[in-house]
């Protein structure tokens, strides 16, 4: 059984809601989140130059959403860990280095999108 409470549209316009209060809480609070957003300002219209079709356009679009989706889980996970104890323990300490491990495979993914499709359509034209 599902929970109980707001259904249909107003869930919808709540969870939206929710959705904007965690995207502004990381743009106050993670310096992180910050840069990232610089990065895909800069490269936003780089990938809109860059993709030779709409599908390489979206990949390299995607591969930047991508790190902000793996970012604010990154965040999520730090701060619940912070809030249960700020004592230093193997699990905690093992917890956040894989969520910024995470971050560092999504900005892999983007180097390896990015690259490709650059190679492709710069060098081999």
């Amino acid at each position: 059984m599902g929970k109980p409470g707001n259904t249909g549209i107003k869930r919808i316009i709540l969870a939206t809601h929710c959705s904007a209060q965690g995207l502004y809480y990381a743009w106050r609070h993670e310096s992180a989140f910050r840069q990232e957003i610089a990065l895909i300002v800069i490269l936003l219209p780089l990938a809109i130059w860059l993709g030779d079709n709409y599908l390489e356009k979206l990949m390299l679009v995607l591969s930047l959403l991508l790190v902000l989706i793996v970012e604010l889980l990154n965040s999520a996970v730090e701060a619940t860990v912070d809030r249960i104890s700020d004592e230093q323990h193997k699990l905690a300490g093992g917890a956040k280095d894989m969520g910024a491990a995470a971050v560092f495979l999504s900005l892999v993914v983007v180097v390896s999108v990015w690259s490709t499709i650059a190679y492709k359509n710069i060098f081999l034209g």
